[in-house]
């Protein structure tokens, strides 16, 4: 950094400010606690008053009275003032009590004084590892070209083969002590590090929508065109790069098998005896409850946003119908003033008026006679078997399938309800599973990976199809009863024998 970057942030960072400020010590151990280690998102003015009061309590009466002489709300003030920036004070929907959120530059102050205490460990292979694997996933990520992507791949493969193997021999490499303690202490760093940025991802969506607001209160042109810049700015949040990457992560965060998987992973890391930071057995869920709070501070800015347009546009209406009865009243005041050398031309006189009943209305099409006599019984050509061929599949027996395995759990695939009821009338029966519809559950086509059904034909060969993975979500706006199937709007189906709609094979 140059010596004048380094001047203009010591004198706008807000976190620059809380390390020189004379009770530093006080407002980085209290928000500290409160706002990063306990993951604190939202407290109410009275929730915090009562633990700042705590805390000053103790400090006084051990570092003597007069030490923070000033009440809780006093420092409260003065941490949430615009010019000091510590402490986010709002207002929160239903309620007349002020709330408080830590700023960014708290986690940054925090993180910063942290990082200047002495370790006992520094692990150094883990980051060495990860630096690799960074470096192959953008390497190899970004090359088009196929025969280096192979390359790569087999040499993955051949480096798996070849641990199998080991495996196979006894030979069990594992981590030792210090080993696993260098990955822990990284897994610790990253996940802390993963709160801080959802805190300042939503501090950066709001100073968007800020600007935003300043600029509607300060246009000057027509209101097509401000409406066109901020469609673009809203697209620009989730369109840049910071608004990609945070929501690839919570569609990842957000993926029931990952969750499950991450949380078992971290429950078994926890369970080793070198791991001692039990902060870190929920640190997946403050992940998620910290993603789940910057989506609907979008939501709710958006809103704000569609709101401050309404007024906006009343006030332009106002001001449209003030300037008319400006027009009206200036009128009046010359109507009977006769002005010398004065013309004006108009287009008509009067406006020009179509009605809706005056266009005309429906006639209906002159019906034509057909003659049918004479006509004699033909001979088809054709070979009509194929009209004998065709089945009937009812779906309302594969809907309360479905329904019946929903009742045990939320979801479920297709494989599980084939693995209960298996297919009888064949491919056309599959068939009709993957186009159910109904309303007390929603089907999802997931085709990352797919999934192998076999049933036996007429012949008595064994038929396998492979389709994409089929997941029966249940819908909680429904009344999943008996008595709903009976309301259900249903069609019966039918298929011929025969489809080339998945992709058979035999076994």
């Amino acid at each position: 950094m140059q010596f004048d970057e380094i001047v203009a942030v010591r004198r706008t960072s807000a976190a620059w400010r809380l390390l020189r400020a004379d009770n530093a010590p006080l407002v980085l151990s209290f928000l500290g606690r409160v706002f990063v280690d306990d993951n604190v998102r939202e407290i109410s003015e009275s929730g915090l008053i009562s633990l700042l009061d705590d805390e000053l309590y103790s400090l006084n009466k051990r570092l003597g009275d007069g030490t923070y002489p000033r009440t809780p709300k006093g420092y409260l003030d003065e941490w949430s003032a615009p010019d000091t920036g510590w402490l986010r004070k709002y207002y929160v929907v239903e309620s007349d009590e002020p709330h408080y959120d830590a700023t960014p530059a708290v986690e940054r102050a925090v993180a910063w004084v942290r990082s200047l205490a002495d370790r006992e460990f520094i692990g150094t292979e883990s980051r060495l590892n990860t630096v690799f694997d960074l470096l192959r996933q953008i390497v190899y990520g970004a090359n088009a070209d196929p025969d280096v992507r192979l390359a790569e791949l087999r040499r993955r493969r051949a480096e798996i083969d070849a641990e199998i193997e080991a495996v196979e021999r006894g030979e069990v490499s594992v981590l030792d002590a210090s080993r696993r303690r260098d990955r822990y202490q990284q897994f610790g760093e990253v996940s802390r590090a993963l709160l801080s940025d959802f805190r300042e991802v939503e501090a950066n969506f709001r100073t968007l929508d800020r600007q935003m607001r300043e600029r509607i209160a300060t246009w000057r042109g027509t209101k097509g065109e401000l409406l066109d810049e901020i469609v673009g700015s809203r697209t620009t949040i989730t369109d840049s790069d910071q608004g990609r990457s945070f929501q690839a992560f919570y569609d990842l965060l957000l993926s029931a098998d990952r969750l499950d998987e991450l949380d078992q992973l971290v429950r078994e890391a926890q369970s080793i005896d070198t791991v001692t930071d039990a902060r870190l057995t929920n640190i997946h869920h403050d992940w998620l409850d910290a993603g789940t709070r910057a989506q609907t501070t979008v939501r709710r800015l958006s809103e704000q946003l569609r709101r401050f347009l309404d007024d906006q546009a009343w006030l332009e209406n106002r001001r449209v119908m003030d300037l008319l009865r400006s027009i009206e009243a200036t009128a009046y005041t010359v109507r009977d003033q006769r002005i010398d050398d004065f013309t004006h031309e108009i287009d008509s006189p009067s406006p020009g008026v179509h009605l809706p009943m005056e266009r005309p209305l429906f006639r209906p099409t002159a019906s034509l006679e057909v003659d049918s006599d004479g006509i004699e019984d033909g001979e088809s050509d054709g070979d009509a078997d194929a009209l004998f061929e065709q089945i009937h599949i009812d779906p309302a027996p594969l809907i309360d399938g479905v329904r019946r395995a929903l009742r045990r759990t939320t979801q479920v695939t297709l494989a599980d309800v084939l693995a209960v009821t298996p297919l009888t009338q064949g491919l056309a029966e599959l068939i009709t599973y993957l186009s159910l519809t109904d309303d007390s559950f929603t089907k999802i086509f997931d085709d990352t990976s797919t999934e192998s059904v076999t049933w036996t034909d007429d012949d008595g060969d064994a038929r396998t199809a492979r389709v994409p993975r089929v997941i029966y979500t249940h819908n909680r706006s429904s009344n999943d009863s008996p008595s709903s199937s009976s309301t259900s709007p249903r069609s019966s189906s039918t298929y011929p024998r025969s489809s080339s709609a998945v992709e058979m094979e035999t076994p």
